[in-house]
């Protein structure tokens, strides 16, 4: 039985629930001043959880060496009106990332973490853009300057099945 939503739970990212394809790009070396991207497909499905104040999305990614499984667990805190993002990857399935925090404005989304990379320390962002909610996109971008400049290594975008 599902629960009944409620009447004021958000709805910043109800552009994402369903089913989705996805393709990826994503940078070969990371943090190295590589322009090299590789690109491969994967799935998803998105579901409302939490009421309405949280989603839930399952990832099926086929990188070239591999398939994997992971998710996405987002929650929405009304006091601050900020959302938390945290990636859980079937090939580490005993811990989840450090969580990405942030808002929409006119329907891009921003997150930010403090995390390391290869124990360097390192800030994480998270772009949803949803200005167009028939092909949305999502990338991922680290910056080892305190955010003053930005790598983007990971793109992502989402056609409905």
């Amino acid at each position: 039985m599902l629960l009944e939503l409620d009447l004021d739970a958000p709805q910043d990212f109800d552009f994402i629930i369903g089913e989705w394809n996805v393709r990826h790009s994503r940078l070969k070396e990371i943090l190295s001043d590589s322009d090299e991207w590789y690109e491969f497909t994967g799935e998803s499905a998105t579901v409302k959880t939490l009421g309405g104040f949280g989603n839930i999305e399952d990832n099926h990614l086929h990188f070239p060496e591999a398939s994997i499984r992971a998710k996405a667990i987002r929650s929405y805190n009304a006091q601050t009106r900020e959302w938390s993002i945290w990636w859980l990857d079937g090939r580490n399935p005993a811990s989840m990332d450090t969580p990405v925090v942030g808002t929409f404005n006119e329907k891009v989304g921003q997150f930010f973490a403090n995390d390391t990379f290869n124990d360097q320390p390192i800030k994480v962002r998270f772009i949803w853009n949803a200005t167009n909610p028939e092909i949305p996109t999502w990338e991922q971008a680290f910056s080892k300057d305190d955010g003053k400049t930005w790598e983007t290594n990971w793109k992502m975008m989402f056609t409905r099945k």
